[in-house]
């Protein structure tokens, strides 16, 4: 475990890599000894630093959830991030991939809480009673260490990876589609890059968003009505290059596009 005088250093160097660009080395090379409570705490100091200065948590993001990436980390559990206000791009403005070290996308069922949900006992019934709607999202994601050369805990301190994240226009009801069954296609430039289907997010991301739920309340933070849950990408995640254009389809939830210059 860390000192809590090496975790505000490493988070200052976090913060620094995002804001002027510039990478930084990996953490768990640097530091062997960090764990998981270390990189959340990390992770942590920033977002309050960010709250400090005006900034708003408009929902999470959870990362590692499919078993291929959990066995890929060598960990049996996702990852969670903080979605900010000002981390929100829209389908109709293009995006600058000069904000960006390197960014990328995946494709997400986004869930829409239209109630508060409980804590360390949070159920898969309580996220669906909880989800006032399913949205077509796609969440843009980067890291700040060099050449996304990763490991866990990397990437939790460095906020899961988080970067951006558009909802597109549609909502469904949960009563109205079988969350487990969502067949989804990006395109880029015209071109089919991926293909996945929304149970591939632990087989169905409701256990995801219930997992989260619960995740956070040990570290004193609850998912509220308003919020915005992102519970991992249903495929692999698409590298972006300047003047790309992206487009994800979903079966019977609608579609999400997203520009960049």
């Amino acid at each position: 475990m860390l000192s809590d005088a090496v975790r505000i250093q490493l988070a200052e160097e976090l913060d620094v890599a995002e804001r002027e660009r510039v990478a930084i080395d990996k953490l768990v090379d640097r530091h062997p000894d960090i764990d998981v409570v270390d990189a959340y705490e990390i992770q942590l100091i920033n977002i309050r630093r960010k709250i400090a200065a005006g900034a708003e948590v408009v929902g999470h993001k959870v990362g590692l959830s499919s078993k291929a990436m959990q066995q890929m980390m060598g960990v049996d559990e996702p990852d969670y991030g903080h979605l900010l206000a000002d981390m929100e791009v829209f389908e109709e403005a293009p995006v600058d991939t000069g904000r960006y070290l390197f960014p990328r996308v995946e494709v997400e069922v986004g869930f829409v809480l239209g109630a508060d949900l409980p804590g360390a006992d949070c159920t898969e019934q309580d996220v669906l009673a909880a989800t006032v709607a399913y949205a077509p999202a796609i969440e843009l994601i980067d890291s700040r260490i060099k050449d996304w050369n990763i490991g866990l805990c990397d990437t939790i301190s460095d906020n899961a990876s988080s970067a951006g994240f558009v909802l597109g226009r549609e909502r469904v009801v949960p009563k109205d589609i079988d969350i487990k069954a969502i067949d989804a296609v990006l395109t880029r430039n015209g071109e089919v890059v991926a293909e996945g289907r929304s149970d591939a997010v632990l087989g169905d991301p409701v256990i995801a968003v219930a997992w989260l739920a619960r995740k956070v309340a040990s570290f004193g933070v609850r998912l509220k009505a308003g919020d915005i849950v992102l519970p991992g990408s249903c495929t692999r995640a698409i590298d972006v290059r300047p003047g790309d254009s992206f487009h994800a389809d979903f079966a019977g939830l609608g579609s999400v596009r997203l520009q960049f210059t």
